[in-house]
């Protein structure tokens, strides 16, 4: 079977940051979390790296990438034409990929660490079922901004029951809580929670393509959202209809997941990769694997 495919989600126009987040400087000699993610990527056994790019940022980041990555890499860039969300930017990439494959998708802003992209890459290649990885949420919200997670429950046998959207999260030292109205308000700090590190199996292409034909009005202000996608395809499964895509494996992760999504992040997100190279979970320098 050929390496999997990772698609990195790279289209956002990153209106909260104010700058193009792949292109942000976190690492110990300046690099950009692209840079760090794709080299993490690369070391971990994912080929080819295919970029989804939209039209405001993708040059930037395009220009970026084939002048600082090494030469041999296998990227690939595609465009997502219009802001319709994560399904649809998936989607763009479908020609850049093969679809007898499995794939995984990650963003472009977030970095995962290199141990969660190898049991990812590990289970693509070891299993017919598709899978997210998830994080506890005290490794993945560093500062006091608010932000978006993805609440994951397992049904018991390491297969994912229910991804809850929780809007609004923020931290309090210890304690976190969400503001978006749902319940409960303060949530656990030991729950796992997507970062929409995601692997697929082939099977998947058929259902991206059935919700984007399904919604051919989503849009900018009303987008066609991966974890909305996979949520639905669960409750399907469990109400006995049939789909391409039935089930997904729960992995769990330790360790931190970082990004940046406001721009107070950004020392945050710097001193968190420093401490990762400290404590050797991380190399101090980027593509160290690529020969």
């Amino acid at each position: 079977m050929n390496s999997p495919a990772l698609v990195i989600l790279a289209a956002g126009r990153a209106r909260r940051y104010g700058g193009v987040k792949p292109l942000a400087p976190i690492g110990p000699n300046g690099e950009a979390v692209i840079d760090l993610l794709g080299s993490d990527a690369i070391e971990a056994g994912f080929s080819p790296i295919v970029l989804v790019l939209g039209n405001e940022t993708g040059p930037q980041i395009r220009h970026h990438v084939e002048t600082s990555w090494p030469a041999g890499i296998d990227v690939r860039f595609c465009i997502q034409e219009r802001p319709r969300g994560t399904v649809d930017a998936v989607l763009a990439a479908v020609e850049s990929v093969d679809e007898a494959t499995p794939f995984a998708v990650a963003n472009a802003d977030d970095l995962y660490g290199l141990a969660a992209l190898k049991t990812l890459r590990a289970h693509l290649e070891g299993s017919n079922t598709s899978a997210v990885v998830g994080y506890r949420l005290d490794q993945v919200v560093l500062g006091t901004a608010p932000v978006t997670r993805g609440v994951c429950e397992d049904d018991g046998t390491g297969r994912l029951s229910n991804v809850t959207e929780r809007k609004q999260v923020t931290r309090d030292g210890d304690r976190f809580s969400s503001s978006d109205g749902l319940e409960p308000s303060q949530l656990d700090p030991r729950s796992l929670v997507s970062m929409n590190l995601w692997g697929f199996v082939p099977e998947m292409w058929t259902e991206l393509r059935k919700a984007m034909e399904a919604n051919p009005s989503a849009s900018e202000e009303v987008e066609a959202l991966l974890p909305d996608l996979i949520a639905s395809l669960i409750a399907r499964a469990k109400g006995g209809e049939e789909s391409a895509v039935t089930s997904f494996a729960m992995l769990a992760c330790e360790e931190a997941c970082v990004g940046v999504t406001h721009p107070e992040d950004l020392g945050i997100v710097q001193q968190a990769v420093l401490d990762q190279v400290a404590a050797g979970i991380r190399k101090s320098s980027t593509f160290s694997s690529v020969g």
